[in-house]
C-alpha cells in the first residue's frame, strides 16, 4: 500500500476506494494513535466525529463512529456541519480528536475522512504515517463490557459554533463591549454549494444584521458542488446582480473555503481577501509581525501590495496544511490561498469560510466602503495557467535547458511578472503559470514555456 494519506486526509470513490471496512480499521487505528496519553491516563477518550451532506457520509459515519466506539473512544456525533466547526468543537471541549467526513468541493460520489487532533488542528504527516501502519499491521483495541465507547448526539454542536462566529465579531469599545449587528444595513447572497454551510452560514449572517438571500442551501445527498459553490461562481454572480445586492459569500462543499462577488458580479478570490483583511488588521495593530502567509501560487499583485503597505509576505508551498504549519511556527494572525481558505488564527485552527466570510462583510461596513472599493487595494495581475500532461515531471527542476528558458523569461517579464513551474504531486503533470502585466503577454510566455517542457521532457 502506498500513502494512504493525501494533502487533506484519506479521500476517494466512496463505496469503491473508501469502503466501510477501510473506514472501520482507519477508525480503530485512529484511536489508538491519538487517544494514547488520556488512556494511559486511565481516562475514557473522546472523539468528535461530523461531515457534509453528501449520501455516502452516512454509512460512512456509521462506520467510523462504530470503529471508534468498539476501541474505547466515547463519540460525539455532531451530525451535517462544516469542517472548521469540527474542528472548532474539538477543542472546545478539549476532545482527544475529531473526525470529519468530507470530499470539500468534489462531487457528490467522492468521499473523505480527515482528522483533527486535541485542540483541533490537522495532523502532522508523521501522525497520519502512525495512523496508516497500525491500520497495515491490524492492530486495535478490543474491550469489553464498559469498556467499550459510547455514541451519543452531540446535541448542541451547531449553536456552540454559530456562537463561537457571533463572538468573533465582538469588539471593545471604550472599554466595554459593544452590542451591535455588526453587519447592519448590507444586503448579501450566501452560496451554502448545498453543502455542510446551509444551515449554520444562513443564521451567522442573519443573526449578524445582514439581510441574506440563500442559494445552493437544499442539500438532498447528491447536489453537493453542483453547479454551486466557491467552485461555480457564476449563478451567484447572476443572483448578486438580479437582486440588487452588496456582495456574495461562495462556500465549498464543507465550507472551509470563502470566495466573493462584488455587487456588479465580478470575482474577488481569496488573495485580495486576505489583502483586505491584512490591511484592516494592520491597521488595528493585529497583523503579527506585520505579516501574512500566502502560497506561491498567489498573484504578484498580492506580493506588491503587500510590499507596498509595508507588510512581509511569507509563501509557503501549496496545500492549507503548509499555510498552517508557517502560521503556527512563525505565530502569526492570517494566511490562507488563492483558492478561499483563508485562516485567521485568533479565531480558527483551520481555513472556515463562514468566518471569513463575516469578517469580510464586517469590513464592509466598518469602513463604509463597497467590496470593488476594499478589493482595488490589490491588482490582479493576469495568470496563465497551463497543465501539460504526460511528461516527465521529476526532471522539471533539474533539466538545465528548460531552467535556462525559465530565466530567459523571468528577465523579459523583470519585476512585472514572474514564473512558476510546479509538478504536479498526484498525476504526470507539470504546471505551467507566467503572470505578467498584460494577458496577452502571460499567455504568450507561458506558451513559449509548454513548447519548452514537451520538448525536455516529453
Amino acid at each position: 500500500m502506498g500513502r494512504l494519506f493525501g494533502t487533506d486526509g484519506v479521500r476517494g470513490l466512496a463505496n469503491d476506494h473508501l469502503t466501510v471496512e477501510l473506514a472501520v480499521s482507519l477508525a480503530q487505528a485512529a484511536a489508538i494513535a491519538l487517544a494514547r496519553t488520556t488512556r494511559e491516563a486511565g481516562r475514557r477518550p473522546r472523539a468528535v466525529l461530523a461531515r457534509d451532506p453528501r449520501v455516502s457520509g452516512e454509512f460512512l459515519g456509521a462506520a467510523v463512529a462504530a470503529g471508534l466506539a468498539s476501541s474505547g473512544v466515547d463519540v460525539y456525533d455532531a451530525g451535517v456541519i462544516p469542517t472548521p466547526a469540527a474542528a472548532f468543537l474539538t477543542a472546545d471541549i478539549d476532545a482527544d480528536f475529531g473526525v470529519m467526513i468530507s470530499a470539500s468541493h468534489n462531487p457528490a460520489p467522492d468521499n473523505g475522512i480527515k482528522f483533527f487532533a486535541r485542540g483541533g488542528t490537522k495532523l502532522p504527516d508523521a501522525l497520519e504515517d502512525e495512523i496508516q501502519q497500525l491500520l497495515e499491521q491490524g492492530e486495535k483495541l478490543a474491550p469489553t463490557g464498559a469498556g467499550v465507547g459510547r455514541i451519543e448526539r452531540f446535541a448542541d454542536a451547531e449553536d456552540r459554533y454559530v456562537v463561537h462566529l457571533m463572538a468573533s465579531l465582538d469588539h471593545e469599545q471604550d472599554g466595554t463591549l459593544a452590542v451591535r449587528k455588526p453587519l447592519e444595513g448590507l444586503n448579501v447572497v450566501l452560496d451554502c454549494a448545498h453543502g455542510a454551510a446551509a444551515g449554520v452560514s444562513p443564521e451567522a449572517f442573519a443573526l449578524a444584521g445582514a439581510d441574506v438571500t440563500v442559494i445552493g442551501d437544499a442539500p438532498d445527498g447528491m447536489n453537493i458542488n453542483d453547479g454551486v459553490g466557491s467552485t461555480h461562481l457564476d449563478y451567484l454572480a447572476q443572483t448578486v446582480v438580479r437582486v440588487g445586492a452588496d456582495v456574495g459569500i461562495a462556500h465549498d462543499g464543507d465550507a472551509d473555503r470563502c470566495l466573493a462577488v462584488d455587487a456588479e458580479g465580478r470575482v474577488v478570490d481569496g488573495d485580495q481577501i486576505m489583502a483586505i483583511l491584512a490591511l484592516a488588521m494592520q491597521s488595528r495593530g493585529e497583523l503579527t509581525d506585520n505579516t501574512l502567509v500566502a502560497t506561491v501560487m498567489s498573484n504578484l499583485g498580492l506580493k506588491v501590495a503587500m510590499r507596498d503597505a509595508g507588510i512581509e509576505l511569507v509563501q509557503a508551498k501549496v496545500g492549507d496544511r503548509y499555510v498552517l504549519a508557517e502560521l503556527g511556527a512563525r505565530k502569526l494572525a492570517i494566511g490562507g490561498e488563492q483558492s478561499g481558505h483563508v485562516i485567521l488564527t485568533k479565531f480558527a485552527t483551520t481555513g472556515d469560510g463562514v468566518l471569513t466570510g463575516l469578517h469580510l462583510a464586517a469590513e464592509m461596513v466598518a469602513q463604509g466602503k463597497s467590496l470593488r472599493e476594499l478589493a482595488d487595494c490589490m491588482k490582479v495581475y493576469p495568470q496563465m495557467l497551463i497543465n501539460v500532461r504526460d511528461v516527465r515531471k521529476e526532471e522539471c527542476a533539474t533539466d538545465e535547458e528548460l531552467l535556462a528558458a525559465v530565466r530567459e523569461v523571468e528577465a523579459e517579464l523583470g519585476d512585472t511578472g514572474r514564473v512558476l513551474l510546479r509538478p504536479s504531486g498526484t498525476e504526470p503533470v507539470v504546471r505551467v503559470m507566467v503572470e505578467a502585466a498584460d494577458e496577452a503577454t502571460a499567455r504568450a510566455k507561458a506558451e513559449q514555456l509548454v513548447d519548452v517542457v514537451k520538448a525536455r521532457l516529453g
